[in-house]
């Protein structure tokens, strides 16, 4: 280069046009320099495989790949779909089978996956022959099938391990000219043909789960039986033929699981196989029709786990999590965790007829801190299913053994996120439905031969409630496990005695590490506040039902159900759930009520005072006491202020109280029922009594009536007696006239001229006096002594005015 720029220059400095020779000299130079890059970035059709490529013009999906887990004389199968996603056509399209490996590391395994572009250093080449298959032109848009079947003995399987199996499309595109790889798809192959010595120990929990759906509400069918009311009808939909639950107890029978269970699905399940309703989408109320679906569920459900370990979540799966962080203060609900793990147990004995292990406890997620493992401590739960993503490792090569010791005699099964995580994707896709089982062969593997003479057990804990799709990629993954020569199936139970690697994490975290992810998922404290003031009305309720069972028993269960970890991402559902809970136990209390009264009026110094209290219910309420209060007891008091009641189902009844009037004016009067131990039940209620008190003037003119009324009838009485003896005295005479000769007349003078008569002059007029106020004194008596009776205080006439 010294010599070029020398040759550009003339003695004198000044610029001079070289000679034709040297301008030749200095452009071969100059050639020579480029010629290297330019060749670098010139492909030619022979030399595709040696350029990186992370083109994904065409799609490659993996949609087949049997056996998942090949042996020696086996034909392995790959099928799948090719899609030009490019505008421009592809020529000489051909489907190669590329195998590379074997991978040494679980961190391997997820790379690969992860991987979408071409990498000759790590793909590998084409398998030629069986492990080809050409195709036609690919048109923009256009997709084509392609299938690949080759002997696993024509595969390059040189030792035992997992293998990259990669499908790569090469073609001519014509907006390039040249061939190369223009999509590839990467999945796994697991080889180990011999069975190892030492097997990894492998429990998987297969959760039979669903979102709460059975209400608080009964209904009264035409036999006055109470009717449980369904939400919804998604359960019917996953218990028929091909749905979710359907296949979960399907495809379980045949694989070596642990069942965990929540028992409110087998409760829920039961109260189907009877007359049940269901409230539609538009909110009505309709008789439920999955009767022969729920007996056929439950029926397959006690065959699929006769003779297996269940496990019984307490009833409701109520959230661990949530209640620790924001429930445990709450009165009363650390009590709900200890009733839902009992009733686990009794409800699975029931429905299964066999006796499930209860001692499990599983956050949501498996996600754990101290406050957490506490309440799980407080629900009576010895072993606290985690997950690895929340106890992570640190200094292991290895996976360690899941069961560790953690403090307080309780010990934590720790499930491995990876493998419980393998299957959350869409498995509707035939493409993710296979790449998630090879992954999942590809990690056990892998995990079994990082110390493969190191005894170890493994949990997986997959999602609570797996789509149907997801299902069925558990089961087919378990089910290339189950013939595999690297693990053995173990149950729960077993698993959580295994002996605890000495170097595993066993430190539980803080409560400020708890995910913030899963925090804000939680159930807030006002629910559970919520579910405090539902409990105490319930308990207030019960008290006075004749057969508290039919009330408590489906309100205590919905409760439980309100703290479900089902309602997780469901906030919408799960308020609306709590406010149907709540809002039908006030209707309910409701129906025992007192009734509306009237204003009254109070005619006297004393009367009675009805309420009435009526029971809408089907049964009888008892232990109620009804008490009335005066606002002014100086002007109306209630003689017994506090009454005993009991009413019949579907009747009301009159309960009267005795009031005396002390001074005239406005009283309002309070009617407020209580229960036995003094708690007021039922809204009060409040009326007016208008008390017109009786004046000392009044009560003078009618005692002076009473008098004149007595001597009115002494002064009758007397005159009856003196014409009497008149009458006798004048018989006499006239008897002494006939026998002295003397008739009539001398009788008439004498009767009209005795001195005896004329001592009473004027007795004829006296008389006629006499009957005159004698008649007037009855009538006005008469009238007074009738309102009297009427005022007085006679119970009967003083009632009528009150009722009126």
């Amino acid at each position: 280069m010294a010599e070029l720029a020398h040759l550009t220059g003339s003695p004198g400095g000044s610029p001079a046009r070289p000679p034709a020779h040297r301008r030749l000299l200095t452009a071969l130079l100059l050639v020579a320099l480029l010629l290297p890059a330019a060749l670098v970035q010139i492909p030619t059709a022979g030399t595709a495989h040696a350029q990186p490529s992370g083109s994904r013009s065409v799609n490659v999906s993996v949609d087949y790949l049997n056996p998942s887990v090949p042996s020696g004389g086996d034909d392995l199968t790959v099928s799948g779909k090719v899609t030009n996603k490019t505008d421009a056509k592809i020529t000489d399209p051909h489907v190669s089978l590329r195998l590379s490996g074997p991978l040494t590391s679980r961190s391997e395994v997820t790379q690969a996956t992860e991987r979408t572009g071409w990498l000759s250093d790590y793909d590998g080449t084409e398998i030629d022959g069986p492990g080809t298959e050409e195709l036609k032109t690919l048109a923009p848009g256009m997709s084509r099938d392609f299938s690949i079947t080759i002997p696993v003995n024509r595969l390059p399987l040189d030792a035992p391990g997992v293998y990259q199996l990669a499908v790569s499309l090469s073609g001519t595109s014509a907006a390039a000219g040249y061939e190369q790889v223009l999509g590839i798809e990467h999945t796994f192959l697991p080889w180990q043909p011999d069975d190892l010595s030492t097997k990894t120990r492998l429990t998987f929990v297969w959760p039979v789960i669903a979102t709460p759906q059975l209400t608080a509400r009964t209904e009264p069918d035409e036999q006055q039986t109470q009717t449980p009311v369904l939400a919804s009808d998604r359960l019917l939909e996953q218990m028929e033929p091909g749905g979710r639950l359907q296949q979960m107890v399907a495809l379980g029978e045949e694989l070596p699981v642990t069942w965990v269970i929540d028992p409110d699905l087998l409760a829920t399940a039961s109260a189907m196989t009877e007359a049940y309703n269901v409230v539609d989408e538009d909110g009505e109320t309709v008789p439920g029709k999955g009767q022969d679906t729920a007996r056929q569920w439950l029926a397959d459900l006690r065959n699929a786990v006769k003779g297996r370990e269940v496990v019984a979540l307490p009833f409701g799966d109520p959230d661990l999590a949530a209640i620790a962080h924001r429930g445990r203060k709450v009165s009363g609900t650390l009590d709900q965790l200890g009733d839902a793990t009992t009733l686990a147990r009794t409800t699975v004995e029931s429905e299964l007829h066999l006796e499930p292990e209860t001692d499990l406890a599983w956050p949501a997620e498996g996600a754990i801190d101290k406050r957490i493992v506490g309440v799980a401590g407080a629900a009576g739960a010895q072993w606290i299913l985690a997950r690895s993503d929340s106890m992570t490792e640190s200094g292991l090569s290895y996976t360690p053994t899941a069961a560790r010791p953690i403090g307080g005699g309780r010990k934590a099964l720790v499930a491995d996120a990876q493998l419980s995580r393998a299957f959350e994707g869409d498995m509707s896709r035939a493409e993710t439905y296979s790449l998630a089982i090879q992954e999942y062969l590809a990690q056990t593997l892998v995990t079994t031969l990082q110390q493969p003479n190191l005894q170890r057990s493994i949990v997986v804990a997959p999602q609570r409630t797996p789509t149907l799709g997801q299902v069925q990629a558990m089961a087919e993954a378990l089910g290339g496990l189950d013939t595999s020569t690297w693990m053995t199936p173990l149950n729960l139970s077993s698993a959580a005695v295994e002996p605890a690697d000495p170097g595993a994490n066993r430190a539980v975290p803080s409560t400020g590490a708890y995910p913030k992810k899963l925090r804000k998922q939680e159930i807030p404290r006002a629910a559970f506040e919520r579910i405090l003031d539902t409990r105490q009305h319930l308990d207030n309720f019960s008290v006075i039902l004749d057969n508290s069972l039919r009330v408590t028993v489906p309100f205590g269960n919905a409760l439980l159900r309100e703290m479900s970890t089902q309602w997780r991402g469901r906030k919408t559902e799960a308020e609306a759930f709590r406010r149907e809970v709540q809002g039908y136990l006030e209707d309910l209390t409701s129906q025992v009520q007192l009734i509306d009264k009237s204003d009254l009026t109070l005619s006297g110094n004393s009367g009675t005072i009805p309420v009435t209290v009526q029971n809408n219910l089907l049964q009888n309420v008892r232990g109620l006491e009804l008490r009335l209060t005066s606002d002014v007891p100086s002007r109306l008091r209630i003689e017994e202020e506090r009454q005993s009641i009991e009413v019949a189902g579907g009747h009301s009844t009159s309960v009267k109280f005795e009031a005396s009037a002390r001074a005239s004016g406005p009283v309002t009067i309070t009617a407020q029922l209580y229960t036995a131990d003094g708690r007021p039940f039922g809204a009060k209620k409040t009326f007016q009594v208008e008390v017109t008190s009786i004046t000392s003037t009044v009560l003078l003119v009618i005692g002076a009536g009473i008098l004149l009324l007595v001597l009115a009838g002494v002064r009758m009485y007397s005159q009856r007696k003196r014409a009497a003896r008149t009458a006798e005295t004048g018989e006499e005479a006239d008897g002494n006239r006939d026998e002295d000769g003397n008739g009539h007349g001398g009788g008439g003078t004498g009767g009209a001229g005795s001195p005896e008569d004329s001592a009473d002059p004027g007795s004829d007029g006296d008389t006629g006096e006499a009957d005159k106020e004698a008649h007037g004194t009855h009538h006005t008596g008469g009238d007074r002594a009738d309102d009297t009776d009427t005022e007085s205080g006679a119970r009967s006439g003083a009632s009528e005015r009150v009722e009126r």
